[in-house]
C-alpha cells in the first residue's frame, strides 16, 4: 500500500482516521482492488466507441469562460425509505395507515411535507418530491438508483453500467488528477447497500473511485510525508530507492505510462484535499454535522452527514459522478423512531448541501438525487414498523437546472399506490443524465458484442427539465 505520512485529524463516520485518507493504498477501483496503473491500462484498452456522444459542457466553446462541469450526487437511502412518512403524509388514512407525523408547510403554498424536515421545507421552492414513483423490483439494493435497470439486464455481458460509470466513459474525466466517479457509500453488512454504481459491460476502466477501499498493492513509500509529497522530484527519487531495495522481485518492472499517469493522480493533493474535511471552513462544516450518534444502523449505512459536504468538495476538485449512501431505512420495527433520528439527520446536511451550492453558485450545475429501492407498507405493523412495499415510492431531488417548487404525482388515500402522474424509476435515471448533458433518446454505448445499447428506456421528468 502507497502510505503517505500526515497527521490524525480524528475519524470519519465508518470509523477511518483522517490519516487514513492519506493512505493511498487505500484508494481503490470497485470491487476488484485494481491498482490505479491496471485500472488506467484497462481504460485505455476499451477502445470501443460510443456510437453517439455528446459534446463535454465542461469544455466551452470559448476558453475565456470559466470551466463548468455538470455533475450529479446520487443519495441512496438504503432499505426503503417510507413515503407516506416522508413527503406524502396521509392525514385522512385511519390510525392503522397514518402513523405519528403531521404535515407542514413548506415556502410553496398548497405542498406540506413531514414535520421532521423543517429545513427542506424552507427551501421546497428549489427542490421537487416525487410522491408516485413505480417501477420498483423489490430488491434490497440499489442498481435501480444507480442504473435504472433490473439487476438481470444484460447480466451475460456484465449488466448495465450506472450513471457514473456511463458518465465516466461518455466524458472522461474533468481534471486528469482527479476520477470523473467516486462511490462513498461505506461498506455495509448486507453489502447491496454499499454499492455505489457498477461499470456494468463497460468494464473495470469505468468503477467508482472507493476511499479507503481494499485491495490495492502493498507498496508503501519510505520517508514521505505530506510536505514532502509535493516535490514529485524527490517522490521519484523515494521510488527509485524502493525499487532498489525489492529489485529482485521484478515488482517496479511495470512502471510505464500508465504508472505515470497513476502516479500524477496520487501525487496531486486536489483529490486529498477534497476528502480532508479539516480543509474546510468549520462553520461550514458544523452547517452538516455528522450524522452521529449513528443509531438504528445495524447491518446498513451509518448517517454520514460529512459525506454531502464531501461530495461538494469531490465536485468542486473536478468529480462529475459521486454517489453515496445514507443510513438503513429498513423499518420493519420502530418506524417512526427511526424515521425521527434519519430524518432529522438528512433534513441537516441536505439543506445544507443545497444551500452551499446555491451560494457557490454551482446549484444549477449539479443536480442532486436523494431515494431508495421501494416503499413501505401502508398498514402499521405490531412492531410500530411498516415492510416492503414495491407499488410505489418517492424521490426527493434539487438542482441541476431542474424546475424547482414542485410536488409531482400522486397517491391514494391509503398510500397504496398512484392515483396520479406514476414517475417510472428510470425516468428519475433519465432526468439525472439529461442534468449531464446526456440526451438519453440518442446517446448509445457499445456493449461487448458491438450492439449499440441506449443508457435508458424512458425520457426524462417533462415536469422538471420541459
Amino acid at each position: 500500500m502507497l502510505t503517505i505520512k500526515g497527521p490524525s485529524l480524528g475519524r470519519y463516520c465508518d470509523g477511518k482516521s483522517r490519516r487514513s485518507f492519506l493512505k493511498i493504498g487505500g484508494l481503490s477501483f470497485g470491487v476488484g482492488g485494481l491498482s490505479l496503473a491496471d485500472l488506467f491500462r484497462a481504460e485505455a484498452a476499451a477502445a470501443n466507441p460510443n456510437s453517439s456522444k455528446p459534446s463535454d459542457p465542461s469544455k466551452p466553446s470559448d476558453p475565456s469562460k470559466p470551466r463548468r462541469h455538470k455533475s450529479v450526487i446520487n443519495i441512496f437511502l438504503a432499505g426503503g425509505p417510507p413515503h407516506q412518512d416522508m413527503w406524502d403524509i396521509k392525514t385522512e388514512a385511519p390510525s392503522e395507515i397514518r402513523g405519528e407525523f403531521q404535515p407542514i408547510k413548506t415556502n410553496v403554498p398548497g405542498i406540506e411535507i413531514c414535520e421532521v424536515f423543517p429545513k427542506l421545507a424552507s427551501l421546497m421552492d428549489k427542490a421537487a418530491v416525487i410522491r408516485s414513483v413505480v417501477g420498483c423490483r423489490g430488491g434490497h439494493d440499489g442498481i435501480q438508483c444507480m442504473t435504472g435497470w433490473d439487476p438481470n439486464s444484460l447480466k451475460s455481458i456484465g449488466g448495465r453500467p450506472s450513471i457514473g460509470a456511463a458518465a465516466a466513459k461518455i466524458y472522461g474525466p474533468v481534471d486528469p488528477a482527479v476520477p470523473p466517479f467516486v462511490g462513498l457509500a461505506a461498506k455495509t453488512r448486507h453489502v447491496p447497500w454499499s454499492d455505489s454504481g457498477q461499470a456494468g459491460f463497460l468494464g473495470s476502466a469505468y468503477t467508482p473511485f472507493k476511499p479507503d477501499g481494499p485491495g490495492m498493492k502493498n507498496m508503501t513509500l519510505k520517508g514521505i510525508t505530506m510536505e514532502r509529497l509535493s516535490d514529485r522530484r524527490q517522490l521519484l527519487r523515494e521510488l527509485d530507492t524502493m525499487r532498489r531495495d525489492i529489485d529482485i522481485t521484478g515488482a517496479m518492472e511495470g512502471m510505464d505510462a500508465f504508472g505515470q499517469r497513476a502516479l500524477d493522480v496520487l501525487t496531486s493533493s486536489k483529490l486529498v484535499d477534497a476528502l480532508d474535511l479539516s480543509k474546510e471552513d468549520p462553520k461550514v462544516v458544523a452547517r452538516y454535522g455528522d450524522g452521529k450518534p449513528y443509531k438504528y444502523q445495524f447491518d446498513g449505512a451509518p448517517t454520514c452527514n460529512d459525506q454531502l459536504l464531501m461530495a461538494r468538495r469531490l465536485i468542486e476538485a473536478g468529480v462529475r459522478t459521486v454517489s453515496l449512501s445514507f443510513g438503513r431505512w429498513d423499518s420493519h420495527g420502530q418506524n417512526f423512531d427511526l424515521v425521527r433520528d434519519h430524518g432529522s439527520k438528512l433534513d441537516q446536511c441536505l439543506s445544507a448541501l443545497v444551500n452551499d451550492l446555491d451560494e457557490r453558485g454551482m446549484l444549477d450545475d449539479v443536480a442532486i438525487a436523494v431515494w431508495g429501492e421501494f416503499g413501505r407498507t401502508p398498514k402499521i405493523n405490531a412492531k410500530a414498523g411498516r415492510d416492503h412495499w414495491n407499488k410505489v415510492s418517492c424521490a426527493w431531488l434539487a438542482g441541476g437546472g431542474m424546475k424547482g417548487g414542485q410536488a409531482i404525482g400522486a397517491t391514494n388515500r391509503m398510500g397504496e399506490e398512484p392515483v396520479e402522474r406514476p414517475v417510472d424509476m428510470q425516468e428519475i435515471v433519465a432526468t439525472l443524465y439529461h442534468c449531464l448533458g446526456i440526451d438519453t433518446q440518442t446517446v448509445t454505448m457499445n456493449d461487448p458484442t458491438g450492439r449499440p445499447q441506449f443508457l435508458v428506456e424512458k425520457s426524462p421528468i417533462a415536469e422538471l427539465v420541459g
